[in-house]
């Protein structure tokens, strides 16, 4: 007897699915032999019996006894002494803070802009166009890393001084798609922001490199790149995590914008002094031929 009412429709419903999802005995031979065959494939290596006689070749350089393990509170300290040799130079100092701190920042309003440009203007009201968008940032982004080459200023005497204006153009940039509520505006906004950063995280690697060895490349970058992740993920934890403030979006596009601020504000402070240091030491050669003169 049939049970009246939704049950029972909902369990005629399940039995149609049911008889509609078998599938015929005869089609699981096939999927399950190609399974077995890639298994098998994969497993067989024939290479693998004539690998080791070739890596211990003559002219491979290698060879089957076990070489002693290196003391490894000699190899950190040989890497603290090469972290502190690295970082002792005020330039490479001065362009790695920069590049770690900017690059917390990029990837944070990378990560959620998305999420502004949605609130701005929801997609199912209306066409978007993210994806073109990200495109054109882009490939403009490029345009701009290859005029940079033919830019001719000195970066050791106004390197701070340009960090410190790009990176108000950035907060300037982030603000300015955060409190306006045009989505075309916040598309123009995000270009120039991915311009400008991309222009100067060009110029920050070029200087950073300039000042290197090739062997401490992977160090140092690899310092910068743990420090702004280090650095994001704190400010994730802070700003966004619902553990924290967990604030809305635009407020949290509004702290990113006075992030950068902060660190256009940092860059003018310090290229300020070594404008000034560089003044000083102009003049020094000056009055001390005065004085020798006299």
């Amino acid at each position: 007897m049939d049970v009246p009412g939704p049950v029972s429709r909902r369990a005629a419903a399940a039995a149609v699915l049911l008889r509609t999802a078998r599938v015929p005995r005869e089609c699981w031979f096939l999927p399950t032999a190609l399974l077995c065959a890639y298994g098998f494939f994969a497993s067989l290596r024939p290479s693998e019996p004539f690998l080791t006689p070739y890596l211990l070749g003559p002219d491979k350089n290698l060879s089957e006894r076990e070489e002693p393990k290196p003391d490894r509170l000699l190899v950190l300290k040989v890497l603290w002494n090469d972290f502190l040799m690295c970082y002792s130079s005020r330039p490479l100092l001065c362009w790695s803070v920069w590049w770690a701190l900017s690059t917390c920042g990029y990837f944070q309003v990378v990560n959620y802009t998305q999420g502004l440009w949605e609130k701005v203007m929801p997609s199912r009201y209306a066409a978007i166009y993210n994806g073109g968008v990200e495109a054109v940032s882009t490939l403009l982004g490029a345009v701009a890393v290859f005029a940079v080459g033919y830019i001719k200023i000195s970066w050791s005497t106004w390197g701070e001084m340009t960090l410190s204006l790009f990176s108000l153009l950035i907060a300037a940039a982030v603000y300015i798609m955060d409190t306006v509520g045009n989505i075309w505006v916040c598309y123009a906004s995000y270009v120039v922001f991915r311009i400008i950063y991309m222009l100067l995280i060009t110029i920050a690697t070029f200087q950073i490199a300039a000042n290197l060895s090739m062997e401490r490349y992977a160090l140092v970058f690899g310092v910068n790149t743990f420090i702004a992740l280090a650095l994001q993920t704190l400010l994730t934890l802070i700003v966004v995590d619902a553990s924290g403030l967990g604030l809305e979006i635009t407020t949290q596009f509004l702290i990113y914008a006075g992030y950068f601020a902060l660190i256009a504000v940092v860059f003018l402070a310090s290229g300020a002094v070594s404008i000034m240091k560089k003044c000083r030491k102009l003049e020094d050669p000056e009055s001390s031929s005065q004085v020798t003169t006299s």
